[in-house]
């Protein structure tokens, strides 16, 4: 049987509070769209991002682990996002997709780097590779919107 560890458990921190940043920048994004469909988009995004933190939550809780409400780790998190979010401040549609495209694809290598993880229970692969595969379908959604910006 898997066992949960606090390797594990700090690395899924990471991954909430990337995800409540994400939903933060995306919120922001669809705040300042100029494009309708590109503005359902970023209002879509924030929405997916906040269901993901609260499942990412739920996971880490169901485990016995302990969900970080802040230090260095997510601090870190929150100033990686923060600079992908610097782009927004354009607050014109191209910047906001390149800025889009930019943490979607840190977002996969973070999902990617957990999932490398040899000892993940399977309800945590499951959600995991779920939540990276939607992230992947939406990268290639952003870069068809480029074409409306």
């Amino acid at each position: 049987m898997s066992t949960y560890t606090e390797k594990v458990g700090k690395k899924l921190n990471t991954l909430l509070e990337k995800s409540y940043d994400a939903e933060k920048g995306y919120l922001k994004a669809a705040e300042n769209a100029e494009n309708p469909e590109l503005k359902g988009y970023f209002e879509r995004k924030s929405k997916e991002r906040n269901q993901f933190g609260h499942a990412l939550k739920s996971e880490i809780r169901n485990y016995g682990q302990e969900v970080d409400k802040g230090g260095s780790t997510t601090g870190a998190a929150h100033r990686a996002w923060m600079d992908v979010k610097s782009f927004f401040s354009a607050d014109n549609d191209e910047s906001m997709l390149e800025a889009a495209i930019t943490g979607e694809k840190a977002a996969i290598d973070d999902y990617e780097d957990v999932l490398k993880e040899i000892n993940l229970p399977p309800s945590t692969l499951t959600l995991l590779t779920n939540q990276v595969n939607n992230i992947k379908g939406d990268l290639t959604n952003i870069k068809r919107l480029e074409d409306l910006a």
